[in-house]
């Protein structure tokens, strides 16, 4: 892999004719730097993506640690929490009902370690291999985004085929929806990623700031309570954490393929409303590619004005 990535920045020697004719001959390397064309900037997209690929399939520890922690909430603080709160799903699985949000969980979590890879190339020096390569520099950002989405949503891909242990049916549609939502999320949060890890040069700083930021998202957006009838000061933080916009979509998509009733349908799925006007799916999701957009754009001004 290493052999691949370094011949983005390799170039070219011809020799050079000799100096002189009454001298012996002494051949000048001449470096030689490939013009660059959509083809070249293409194929390093294409190395990055790879190389990021292939450096999470070698770390099996990674893999079964990724998984851990959304099988701890789904199953052991699911049930735990499900025995309390029985009362007021109305026969709901409770497991169930936190499912999106442990599915955005699992993506999320394995989107921003795949963008902790860049405080790890730059404390390593191999970032700065990249960096000279002659390349765009929003190619690499790219391929770092595109390997971080697809390492992520295939830990998603995972926690997916476990649904129907919670009771979702195993329905081709549904599977196809809540996969796509995981794809914008991994995408989103990896961009994100990759915005903060742009300018952070220490990796204990990165996993802080992951700490201060990710879990705060994840407990506001309603993955694991209702968004119905919350006190103002939550809903409005709830409203503007860009995670809810992902939660709600798949749990929208869930509850529509369960045979529940109007009065578990209405306190487990109220939807998002800005001043009383409920948010349709489509806005949810166009939020949520927006941000990601912005924060890919934001990415690649930094690196951009890197030195």
């Amino acid at each position: 892999m290493a052999t691949e990535t370094t011949s983005l920045a390799t170039a070219t020697a011809s020799p050079a004719p000799p100096v002189s004719s009454g001298s012996p001959a002494h051949h000048v390397a001449r470096v030689h730097v490939p013009a660059r064309s959509l083809r070249s900037e293409l194929r390093a997209i294409r190395v990055v993506w790879k190389r990021e690929l292939i450096r999470f399939s070698r770390d099996r520890l990674r893999i079964l640690t990724s998984l851990i922690q959304p099988f701890l909430f789904l199953f052991v603080l699911g049930t735990g929490i499900g025995t309390l709160a029985s009362a007021g799903t109305h026969g709901v699985n409770f497991k169930t009902f936190i499912y999106p949000g442990v599915l955005c969980m699992a993506v999320m979590f394995t989107a921003m370690f795949s963008a902790a890879s860049i405080v790890w190339d730059r404390e390593f020096g191999f970032l700065r291999e990249m960096m000279v390569a002659p390349v765009r520099r929003s190619s690499i950002v790219l391929g770092k985004v595109a390997g971080g989405a697809t390492v992520a949503a295939f830990q998603g891909l995972i926690v997916i085929a476990i649904a129907g242990l919670v009771d979702i049916p195993y329905n081709l549609g549904l599977i196809l929806e809540l996969f796509g939502l995981s794809l914008l999320v991994a995408f989103a949060i990896t961009a994100f990623g990759v915005m903060f890890a742009a300018r952070i040069n220490q990796m204990q700083s990165f996993m802080a700031l992951m700490q201060m930021v990710v879990m705060p998202m994840f407990f506001l957006s309603g993955a694991m309570f209702s968004v119905a009838a919350l006190p103002q000061w939550l809903a409005v933080l709830n409203r503007l954490d860009p995670l809810t916009y992902a939660v709600e979509p798949m749990r929208r998509a869930i509850f529509s393929h369960l045979n529940v009733s109007a009065a578990a349908r209405k306190a487990l799925d109220p939807g998002i409303t800005w001043f009383g006007w409920r948010v349709p799916t489509a806005l949810e999701v166009a939020v949520i590619a927006i941000l990601g957009l912005v924060m890919l754009s934001i990415a690649i001004w930094e690196f951009s004005q890197a030195e």
